[in-house]
């Protein structure tokens, strides 16, 4: 393959997951097909079926970056000493990750299609249960666990609302702040 060709099918492949993600936006993971996708770009299915073989191959592509940062986000924050320093390091690096792909979050939280990849996924499914596990541990029993699966659809729900021209920073801080309230931790003394 020449170098050319190598950006090219770079190029195809990420326009690919782009048009997979506004389609997924519209229709749903379950409501997406590789045919939908081929249409919209103008491509037959054996240009999508060099790059992606299945539906869940290209849901995987798309999820994989989000994924990345959240088994980064729960590594660092079950280091931490103390359940509270894990929720606040995790309810931080969520709330941060959420706005900053506002429009992602939403669909990969909530989409039965995710969650059937995730039962596929294993990996990918105890990273979740180890993110529900650190804010869990703040209240024993089915009570931290409600709060937990509240604070994680919540999060992910509210980040998708259109707020206008709100930046990523204000809704990051809006997010964690209602993301302590639910939890039942203190606000972090500001820093200026």
């Amino acid at each position: 393959m020449t170098g050319q060709t190598v950006v090219s099918s770079g190029r195809t492949r990420q326009r690919l997951i782009d048009t997979a993600i506004e389609l997924f936006k519209h229709h749903s993971v379950a409501g997406t097909s590789l045919q939908m996708i081929s249409d919209e770009l103008g491509l037959t299915k054996s240009a999508i079926y060099h790059h992606f073989r299945t539906r869940d191959e290209l849901l995987s592509a798309v999820m994989e970056p989000i994924i990345t940062e959240v088994i980064a986000l729960v590594d660092a924050a079950e280091a931490r000493p103390g359940a509270r320093a894990r929720a606040e390091h995790l309810i931080a690096g969520y709330a941060a990750l959420a706005a900053a792909h506002r429009e992602l979050i939403p669909l990969l939280t909530g989409d039965p299609g995710v969650v059937a990849l995730l039962r596929v996924r294993t990996d990918w499914g105890d990273v979740v249960a180890r993110q529900m596990a650190v804010f869990a541990d703040l209240e024993p029993g089915l009570g931290g666990q409600v709060k937990a699966a509240l604070v994680m659809s919540g999060i992910a729900s509210a980040a998708g609302v259109d707020y206008g021209d709100v930046d990523e920073a204000a809704l990051r801080d809006q997010l964690a702040a209602a993301g302590r309230r639910a939890l039942g931790l203190r606000t972090p003394a500001s820093r200026s």
